[in-house]
């Protein structure tokens, strides 16, 4: 909640430097005597004169409802087309919860000073000062009786601003005299997110404008299985919206129609899915319009229709000239995708293997090959399982070995190389799927397609030695290893 008051006052600031004015916000950050924030910028200052209730215009922006410079925000007339708010709430809702909170606007020659204690007027001063000094002051104590934390988290506002002087360029930031600026915005925010620069291919962007709607993105893919995706209306993050939805649609339709022209995918094949182009992407969205919709004061959901529809049809747009002069760029992000749905295939494949064997409830192991079972209930604490190349090896260690405590197991031919090979291909191996059935039991190990994973309490055996012939059967020990220690012990 403190962090989210931060965030209040900086964004009418952001507004201001929107809107042609201004082009530094210095947030200082107090501790003594008590805790306390100063946000101030160099913009036009909230306008002099009397307000309808009487009293001064910046004190009815602060302390009565629905007053704000920005109230005809939805007609696009007040000049804060692209302004996150309209009626000033969220500046009245920190004043509300401030046991402190003064405001200052500099403009035209004069100061204006307003005290509040709690959301209630105090007092009020003015003062005549240069007239080429301009701008909005506000300076807050949070409430202990309402806040549960009133100390103000540097780091993450320092976080927060890094965020804001990407989606700001050429916007100056000071928090306690640290400078947060960029010069090239998106660009610099996804090197900053991709610190490793490890892209598949060199990130897009695109920028698109419509009428009052405006839409930014920077669009990158690196090596990773993850995705990150970051959000904004009007510099406003968000997790989820009708923007986001309305991008995923153009982007994965678009994208699948540049495959299946340039055969990248063939006609038969299925197309791909939005899922399919997540992994690895970083997304980096701003989208711009008048009266946006948000679920909740955080404003943490767009829901306005015109998001999806706008988002859509301006990556639509803009598709259009990337795949025309940036052809060679997209190849590699569909060919990552490609990669990503046939993981995903191996992985419901695995996952109905893994059913499978789950519903067979530790039942007597049945192996195909001429496993000799030791006899002794505690195998994990006492026992131990010989893997051997054929009956040939196994053959005189079966008779010599002592029954209880160990068991033999031969294997036909050479072990598969799992170093380089997919789960599903590692799984149609009979081999080792009878080597896991022996060690975990049916139930005891799964994958989810990308590695084979286990139950470590569900081991029946304690140790495991690899035996073979000598002499050319080097490479089958080599092969054997190379499984159990990359896929199953992970290492």
């Amino acid at each position: 909640g403190l962090l989210h008051c931060v965030k209040e006052i900086i964004s009418n600031s952001i507004d201001e430097y929107l809107n042609g004015a201004g082009d530094i916000i210095k947030i200082s950050i107090l501790t003594s005597p008590e805790n306390g924030i100063i946000i101030e910028d160099n913009g036009r200052g909230i306008p002099h004169g009397k307000h309808s209730s009487g009293c001064s215009i910046l004190q009815a922006c602060y302390g009565i409802a629905n007053t704000g410079g920005k109230f005809d925000n939805a007609t696009g007339t007040s000049g804060y087309n692209t302004s996150g708010g309209e009626h000033g709430t969220g500046g009245k809702a920190v004043n509300a919860l401030s046991k402190k909170m003064i405001v200052k606007t500099r403009r035209e020659g004069i100061e204006e000073i307003v005290e509040f204690s709690r959301g209630k007027f105090i007092s009020y001063n003015e003062n005549k000062i240069d007239k080429s000094i301009t701008g909005t002051y506000v300076e807050f104590y949070p409430d202990e009786e309402v806040l549960e934390e009133t100390r103000f988290n540097e780091k993450a506002i320092k976080d927060m601003v890094r965020e804001f002087s990407f989606l700001c360029k050429g916007l100056t930031f000071y928090v306690n005299n640290e400078k947060f600026y960029s010069k090239n915005g998106l660009s610099d925010y996804m090197e900053y997110l991709n610190p490793k620069k490890d892209f598949v291919a060199p990130p897009i962007y695109f920028e698109q404008a419509e009428g009052k709607f405006q839409l930014e993105v920077a669009i990158g893919y690196n090596n990773s299985y993850s995705s990150t995706v970051k959000l904004y209306t009007n510099n406003i993050p968000q997790e989820k919206g009708t923007h986001l939805t309305g991008f995923k649609t153009a982007w994965t339709a678009g994208l699948n129609s540049f495959a299946k022209d340039n055969k990248l995918l063939k006609d038969k094949d299925e197309n791909l899915t939005g899922a399919d182009y997540e992994e690895g992407m970083i997304l980096i969205l701003n989208f711009k319009m008048i009266d946006p919709v948000f679920k909740g004061q955080n404003k943490e959901e767009l829901s306005s229709s015109e998001g999806r529809t706008y988002v859509q049809k301006l990556t639509a747009q803009a598709l259009k000239d990337i795949f025309l002069y940036q052809k060679k760029d997209i190849k590699p992000i569909i060919d990552k995708a490609i990669n990503a749905r046939k993981a995903r295939e191996a992985a419901r494949k695995a996952r109905e293997n893994a059913r499978n064997k789950t519903e067979k409830k530790d039942k007597p192991l049945k192996f195909d090959t001429k496993l000799a079972d030791a006899s002794e209930k505690k195998r994990r604490d006492l026992c131990e399982l010989y893997v051997t190349e054929g009956d040939s090896a196994s053959g005189n260690l079966k008779d010599a070995r002592d029954n209880r405590y160990q068991a033999v197991m031969p294997i036909r031919g050479k072990m598969l190389n799992c170093q380089d090979t997919s789960p599903d291909k590692i799984l149609k191996n009979a081999e080792i799927s009878t080597i896991m059935d022996a060690l975990f039991g049916a139930s005891g190990w799964w994958t989810d397609g990308k590695k084979i994973d286990y139950d470590i309490t569900k081991i029946r055996y304690g140790k495991v030695i690899i035996m073979s012939d000598a002499k050319q059967y080097w490479l089958c020990n080599t092969l054997q290893i190379g499984y159990l220690g990359n896929s199953l012990l992970n290492c």
